[in-house]
């Protein structure tokens, strides 16, 4: 893998410990403004609807501009919206800066998703997306925790620091990892924004996108409100949320490192084995979560889990988008954020109900069971662009590869 992606993986680690990090400094930041867990929970689905609004907007203002200029400036506006974020003193002022730095991220990972496709042969783009959401599973392993450790021992604002410090690093590695050519996609006899946004009516894209909103929505779902879980249903002490974190990260960076080797040829195998074990860890991890052993287990598998399954359907969007490609990373944002809103959002109308810190992972398991009931009849349509073998076709430039069936792979 060429180095220009590890250095994109630098910045996308992170905006994942700034996105993830709220999950271990909810209870802490809710006690600062004076508000609910709850309520605090809200600037989770607050950054994802950033970057859902943020990243075909973006991605569309920003496709000819020098991809290294264009993703230097999203970092320092990142950057910035988080020093903001670190000294406010308003709950609002809080949550505008996540939406700012929201839609700051939507615009890098854009343009980050297209660039780090570009920079590998066309049937490896599996590799590539593992290799940069590496930095995401490794923000979850080191930075979340260390952000979460930061805000119990410095208070959360030191945390909101910490990220716009990281952003500095990154950028530099942009500058000087990351060509300044110029995009030029009209003049270079790129197809037109018109002809892109159109591949956004095929039903195998739209199905990849959906399906992996879905899994992303019963990830955030629980991972969001998983401190309520551990120091109350576990009866842990608040030092063990970075550690249960910590183990959720470990599961996703292995997870995503798997699914990066099987998602370019077989990705019916990662979704008909992984599915089904996916559905049963949410109930399993909600009845056994009284037990720290048990839930410390289950969050490593749970996290494996969730970020194999996301990773590969992402990575289906970006091959049914191979004919969009100013846009198809903004597209693969989108499904991945609208998850990441909806997700919180419907884990914290469960914190009312008699199942209390528990229903996040019970509304996990709901959400999960509804992807599958949507990919279980659809899934000739599935087996077609997300189950088949990749090859790619000579004659065709521009295209993309072509995903052919591959029965073998059990979908």
């Amino acid at each position: 893998m060429p180095l220009p992606l590890y250095l994109l993986a630098v910045a996308v680690f992170a905006m994942g410990t700034s996105e993830f990090m709220l999950a271990g400094l909810l209870p802490d930041i809710a006690a600062d403004f004076g508000v609910t867990v709850a309520t605090a929970g809200m600037l989770t689905p607050a950054f994802a609807v950033g970057m859902i609004a943020g990243a075909p907007v973006v991605a569309a203002l920003a496709r000819n501009w020098p991809r290294r200029s264009g993703l230097l400036g999203f970092v320092l506006a990142f950057a910035a919206a988080h020093a903001v974020g670190a000294v406010t003193t308003s709950f609002t002022i809080l949550f505008a800066t996540r939406v700012l730095a929201a839609l700051a991220n939507a615009g890098f990972l854009a343009v980050a998703l297209t660039a780090a496709a570009t920079l590998v042969p066309a049937g490896r783009k599996g590799r590539a997306l593992a290799v940069l959401l590496s930095g995401t599973t490794l923000a979850t392993i080191a930075g979340v925790p260390g952000g979460s450790l930061l805000g119990t021992v410095f208070g959360w604002r030191s945390a909101f620091w910490a990220v716009a410090a990281l952003c500095l690093p990154a950028a530099l590695g942009i500058w000087l990892g990351i060509s300044a050519k110029r995009v030029k996609a009209q003049r270079t006899g790129g197809p037109a924004l018109r002809a892109e946004l159109a591949l956004l009516t095929r039903p195998r894209l739209l199905l990849a996108m959906l399906l992996g909103a879905l899994v992303n929505a019963a990830t955030f779902a629980s991972f969001t409100f998983l401190a309520p879980v551990v120091t109350g249903t576990a009866g842990l002490d608040k030092l063990w949320i970075p550690v249960v974190l910590v183990l959720f990260g470990a599961g996703s960076f292995a997870g995503v490192t798997l699914a990066g080797r099987l998602s370019d040829r077989h990705p019916g195998l990662v979704l008909a084995a992984g599915g089904p074990l996916l559905l049963i860890g949410w109930p399993v991890l909600a009845v056994l979560a009284h037990q720290p052993a048990a839930l410390c287990i289950l969050v490593f598998v749970q996290g494996a889990l969730s970020f194999a399954l996301g990773s590969t359907l992402i990575t289906r969007v970006l091959y049914e988008a191979a004919e969009a490609p100013t846009m198809n990373g903004s597209y693969a944002t989108a499904a991945l954020n609208a998850g990441a809103a909806v997700g919180p959002l419907a884990a914290a109308a469960t914190l009312t109900t008699r199942a209390g810190a528990l229903g996040p992972l019970w509304a996990s398991g709901l959400m999960t069971a509804a992807a599958l009931l949507i990919a279980f009849p659809l899934r000739t349509t599935a087996a077609a662009g997300a189950g088949g073998s990749t090859e790619v076709l000579p004659g065709r430039p521009g295209t993309g590869p072509r995903l052919t069936n591959d029965h073998r792979t059990g979908t």
